[in-house]
């Protein structure tokens, strides 16, 4: 039994409709899915790549709520880019459809740049020096 990787990810937001806008808008035009359940609704959307992000809304979520990284859960979703110069367009890229983010950070592993979802969760693009 292996594993080959994370299949997608899916996270809580408190528009569902405003987050997926926010998602196609930094990585390109998406497959889209919309289901609904029992005190949820999600959009799943799929890329090219095959990255798969879903963002769901539950009802139950109060319309104050905010991420915090500092909290036990998700730190941040760390998307891989294969060299510092991919880093950087990203950073080009995000400048162009008026997305806020951070500088591009060279650490002694890597280099990232990161921007912040609608509901406040960290995104970074990440190229590793290995």
């Amino acid at each position: 039994m292996n594993v080959t990787g994370i299949h997608h990810l899916t996270l809580t937001v408190l528009d569902a409709e405003a987050s997926a806008e926010w998602y196609q808008r930094l990585l390109g035009p998406a497959e889209v899915i919309r289901r609904v359940g029992d005190g949820w609704t999600r959009v799943r959307m799929q890329w090219p790549t095959g990255v798969v992000i879903g963002v769901t809304r539950h009802d139950g979520t109060g319309a104050v709520d905010r991420f915090g990284h500092e909290r036990v859960g998700l730190d941040h979703i760390g998307l891989g880019c294969s060299s510092e110069d991919d880093v950087r367009a990203w950073a080009e890229h995000m400048d162009r459809t008026g997305i806020a983010h951070g500088p591009v950070e060279t650490v002694p592993y890597g280099w990232a740049v990161t921007a912040r979802d609608p509901d406040g969760i960290p995104v970074e693009f990440f190229c590793s020096r290995t």
